[in-house]
Formats: structure tokens, C-alpha cells, sequence
């Protein structure tokens, strides 16, 4: 039973461990210590983000719980001398692990705190207050309960959250396509691809990203694979913004459906060549139950997404095949190279 009470405890504590996180990336922990060089003492952490001096303390203790997280790592080194709290002022060292470099907001690619921000954020975790009223509720419509799309904070505009959610797309796909396509010098070679998976952009010739936001995908494509003429479909506001590096044709459409994915694909398959030719539809997405059964961080990932989509869903690898075969396709293949989430190949 005691072990029964810290279990829940521990859950019950979690969303703690989102607000410190979010905390840390406002301030710019992860970059002041990239900054130090990939180390750096609580004092330096708090000169360099302006963090007040009375309040130094209390930094300490938002540390403790990320590094007792892994989001961070300390390095003790006493000193002769300890402060009211007990603890060897100054002495701590911290550096980054591989989560927080991620939220390192001065790296040119692979930057994940736009994403973080929009996630965790007051007005997503409000939607999930009123999740048991909604599961008693009979309208089962996505629109009654769209934690990413909730009501916008006092002052922000409709195009000031879809440039946030735009940009939070960009910062993950920079990130998926990084591990995809990892630059070397100036020539760009597949690393996960191409040990997993490396034949997922080979033989193409021509490729369209639907939806494809700001086109981070389609360029890390169009720089790896320069015979790929590389094409960006989306709304005139997503791609308005979108940087021009003379790789990528971007096209501005109309209008966004996507009610009926059976429908689409079926477009995007009448759109492509033949198998044989080397027709597919690549689809980078999260299949629940796919990659390692023995790693609980992945698996808990994924069914958390699903429930943060709770008014659509992610699927699992039965529901895919489904889709797949009623759009006409005849095989698919799920390559999960990229942590949580898969490369989907599909073939008419």
C-alpha cells in the first residue's frame, strides 16, 4: 500500500514537472547553459536570465525536480560553505542531457521549445478539466473538445495562434527531419534513413507536402535529395511566412479539408505513378503500438498524444491498414525510426 501511495502521488505531482519545464524554457535555462559553454552553476544560471537574487533559492529547487527528471544534469562539487538551505551554494553544476537540448532557443534547426510552449500552455490544460463531462456528453464531434485548437488567451489574435501553431510544427519537423537527413558539410546524408529505412525517399522524383506549413520538411528533402523537385501545399497564412531558399515551389490553396483522410488519399493516389514506378505515399506520423514494446517512455508517449487528440486520434497499426485499404492501396510499410513516431510508406 505505501508503495501504492508514492505511485500515485507521483502521478498525481506530474503535471508539476510540465509547469517547471515550461518554466525553465521561459527563462532560457537551456540556452544559458549552452551558452557557459554546456555548464553551468545555479548563480551563473540566474545572472544570465535575469532571475532575482532573493529567488535564487527557490530556482534551485525548480532544478532539483528537472534534474531528478533527467531534463537536466548536476555534477556536485561541495564547497566549504553551505547556505540557509543547506546546500552547497553555487558548487552545482548543471548541464544539458538530450531533452534539453532540444529546448536550446539559439540552434538553428532542432529547436523544440516553440512545441513546448504550445502544448503547455493554461488554456490546453483547462480543455482537460472538463474531460469527464465530455465523455458523458453525447456529442462525440471533434469540435467539442479540441485541446489544440482551445480558446485563445486574452489578446492573441487568430493569426497570432496559428503563427504559434505554425512554428511549433516547424520546430518538430526540423527536429524529425534533422534525424532523417543530417547534414554533413555541405552536403546533406541520411543517417536513421538510411540505416533503417534508407530506400523512403530514394526513386522519387517529384514530391508534394501536404499541409506542409512553413515546407521545413520539403527543403531538409529538397537539400538531401536534389533530383526531388519538392513541392509545399498549404493555406496562404501558413506559407506567407515561409523562408525562401529557392528549393521548394510552395502553393497556396483555398481551403483545408480534412474530414475524410479516405478521401484524400484517395486524391493523393490517383495524383502518384504506379508502384512499380515508384509510386507512394509517405506519411510521417505516430502508430500506437509501433517501435519497442519494452520501453515504457515510448509507449506512454504515444497513447499520451492520443489522448491530447482525444477530439480526433492517433491510430493504431489495424486502424491505418483500414484507412489504407478502403483508399484502394494495395500494401504499406511502418518503419518506426523516428522515436514516437513512424515513417508510413503506402503503395497503390
Amino acid at each position: 500500500m505505501l508503495q501504492g501511495h508514492i505511485e500515485l502521488h507521483h502521478h498525481l505531482f506530474g503535471y508539476l514537472k510540465s509547469m517547471a519545464l515550461r518554466c525553465a524554457a521561459d527563462l532560457g535555462v537551456p540556452s544559458a547553459i549552452h551558452r557557459r559553454g554546456g555548464a553551468a552553476t545555479i548563480s551563473d544560471i540566474a545572472a544570465d536570465t535575469g532571475v532575482h537574487p532573493a529567488k535564487l533559492p527557490h530556482l534551485r529547487r525548480i532544478m532539483r525536480v528537472l534534474t531528478v527528471a533527467g531534463i537536466f544534469a548536476a555534477n556536485d562539487e561541495p564547497s566549504s560553505w553551505a547556505d540557509q538551505d543547506g546546500d552547497a551554494a553555487g558548487e552545482t553544476v548543471y548541464t544539458l542531457t538530450p531533452p534539453s537540448r532540444l529546448l536550446v532557443g539559439d540552434r538553428a534547426t532542432c529547436n523544440m521549445a516553440p512545441m513546448m510552449r504550445f502544448l503547455v500552455r493554461p488554456e490546453v490544460a483547462a480543455v482537460f478539466f472538463g474531460l469527464d463531462a465530455w465523455l458523458r456528453d453525447g456529442d462525440t464531434g471533434a469540435a467539442t473538445l479540441k485541446p489544440g485548437g482551445a480558446r485563445r488567451r486574452p489578446g492573441m489574435t487568430k493569426r497570432d495562434s496559428s503563427r504559434a501553431l505554425n512554428e511549433a510544427c516547424a520546430g518538430d519537423t526540423s527536429f524529425v527531419m534533422d534525424i532523417a537527413v543530417r547534414e554533413g558539410g555541405d552536403v546533406f546524408v541520411m543517417d536513421i534513413a538510411v540505416r533503417e529505412g534508407g530506400d523512403v525517399f530514394r526513386g522519387l522524383s517529384s514530391l508534394v507536402d501536404v499541409g506542409g506549413g512553413h515546407g521545413a520538411a520539403a527543403m531538409a528533402i529538397a537539400r538531401a535529395f536534389p533530383h526531388i523537385k519538392c513541392s509545399v501545399l498549404d493555406l496562404p497564412q501558413a506559407i506567407s511566412e515561409a523562408p525562401a531558399d529557392g528549393t521548394v515551389n510552395f502553393v497556396a490553396a483555398n481551403a483545408v479539408f480534412l474530414k475524410d483522410c479516405i478521401k484524400i488519399l484517395q486524391q493523393c493516389k490517383k495524383a502518384i505513378p504506379a508502384k512499380g514506378d515508384g509510386g507512394k505515399v509517405i506519411i510521417i506520423n505516430a502508430v500506437v503500438g509501433s517501435g519497442e514494446p519494452q520501453d515504457n517512455a515510448l509507449k506512454e508517449t504515444q497513447v499520451l498524444f492520443d489522448v491530447y487528440m482525444m477530439g480526433g486520434g492517433e491510430r493504431e497499426e489495424h486502424a491505418w491498414k483500414k484507412i489504407f485499404l478502403e483508399a484502394g492501396f494495395s500494401d504499406y510499410k511502418i518503419k518506426p525510426i523516428l522515436g514516437f513516431i513512424s515513417v508510413i510508406e503506402v503503395y497503390p
